[in-house]
């Protein structure tokens, strides 16, 4: 028997995705699901040290004791509240894909046991096919996306799950994912920006992206946002597109007749914004093998038709956990070539930040689903105390 939380708390949240929602598709082989997953930490376990926020302590002991020592080694408590809800996060995702008590969820990692791609194993350390997930984190947010392609479930006499590691007919595997989380805002690239223009800080950036990429950083722009929260096309912009510099007075005749005028300083936030969606889209692809930004074959990896998500908040709007445009058309080339198995989405979440998640391998006929937000107690600390020894 395959146990969760309650069925309907988690068609609720958006926990469970019912196997018939693919868009108007027909369902996959062997069925499959996907799932999104936001924590927000930035409110979580308060204080100066993980060591002593209140409820840290508990949520450390469900994790194991390496992961504890890495916790307990960050220098900063932000990035070890990060450490902490991304932990608790995958066994969460393990233990319900695989119906598995919370306690037998084993971690390992795929090639290099330090820098390989996280990966579920069984109790003698074999990969177990047919899930694959992955997490990402960014000043205060953790996101995890997985897929799970098992068949139904047996179970052994002890209880212990059946046919994981034997080829199982009906089972799709061949799925893989990736995520990346970036945060526009996070870091000071305007003092780079001042002294050598925005197209010297994009060429620093020359390893990673290709001529053409770095060309529409540059030149090309989606959209400016203005400070009470309206939007000017790229044909309203017109050649101010080609600005790459802060702190010059622009004014734009509208096809109305009407002038506005504006900072460029919100010209070069725009492009700002279209180079992190070309990296975090970058980021997320190279995710889905586990390899990082110095894969050989980076530059060799191009996205055309790039849009950058319209942001969930207003321009200097301090509301918190408002989503933003999701965008799912941008073309994914390698070495000139289309790549076709591939499925990406890239979404905005209050001002500064963007998600971007990518799925390859047998993709028909699959859809990303839109983030479902945990709450640490009710969905991740409860289901966790009920299914700590038993599934």
């Amino acid at each position: 028997m395959y146990l969760t939380l309650d069925m309907q708390r988690l068609q609720e949240t958006g926990l469970l995705t019912p196997p018939d929602s693919f868009d108007g598709l027909s369902p996959p082989l062997g069925g499959g699901s996907v799932t999104t997953w936001l924590i927000d930490t930035r409110s979580l376990w308060p204080g100066n040290s993980i060591l002593y926020a209140p409820g840290a302590a508990h949520a450390m002991s469900l994790i194991s004791e390496e992961e504890r020592k890495i916790i307990m080694g960050k220098m900063f408590i932000a990035d070890a509240r990060m450490s902490l809800a991304s932990a608790l996060m995958k066994r969460l995702f393990i233990s319900q894909a695989l119906g598995i008590a919370w306690n037998e969820v084993r971690l390992a990692r795929k090639g290099d046991p330090k820098h390989g791609k996280p990966c579920a194993v069984d109790a003698v350390g074999r990969v177990i096919e047919g899930i694959d997930f992955n997490i990402s984190h960014q000043n205060g947010l953790v996101a995890l996306i997985g897929w799970d392609g098992q068949v139904p479930h047996s179970y052994n006499s002890d209880n212990t799950i059946n046919g994981l590691i034997s080829p199982t007919a009906g089972l799709r595997d061949g799925v893989t994912v990736g995520i990346d989380i970036v945060c526009v805002n996070e870091r000071d690239d305007y003092r780079t920006i001042d002294t050598e223009g925005l197209d010297g800080w994009v060429d620093i950036y020359e390893f990673i992206f290709s001529d053409e990429e770095r060309w529409s950083m540059k030149y090309d722009i989606d959209y400016v946002t203005l400070l009470d929260g309206s939007f000017l096309t790229r044909h309203e912009i017109g050649r101010h597109d080609r600005c790459i510099a802060r702190n010059r007075d622009i004014s734009c005749k509208l096809p109305s007749g009407n002038h506005v005028d504006f900072s460029s300083e919100r010209l070069i936030e725009a492009k700002l914004r279209r180079f992190y969606t070309y990296f975090c889209y970058k980021e997320s692809y190279i995710k889905l093998s586990g390899e990082a930004l110095l894969a050989p074959w980076i530059r060799d990896l191009e996205f055309f038709d790039v849009r950058s998500p319209k942001p969930g908040n207003p321009a200097r709007c301090s509301t918190d956990g408002m989503w933003g445009e999701e965008v799912d058309d941008v073309e994914v080339y390698m070495n000139g070539k289309e790549v076709n198995d591939v499925k990406m989405k890239i979404q905005s979440f209050e001002e500064g930040f963007m998600i971007s998640t990518a799925m390859q391998g047998d993709v028909q006929g699959l859809k990303v689903p839109g983030f479902t937000t945990l709450d640490l107690n009710a969905d991740v600390l409860d289901y966790a105390a009920a299914h700590l020894d038993h599934p």
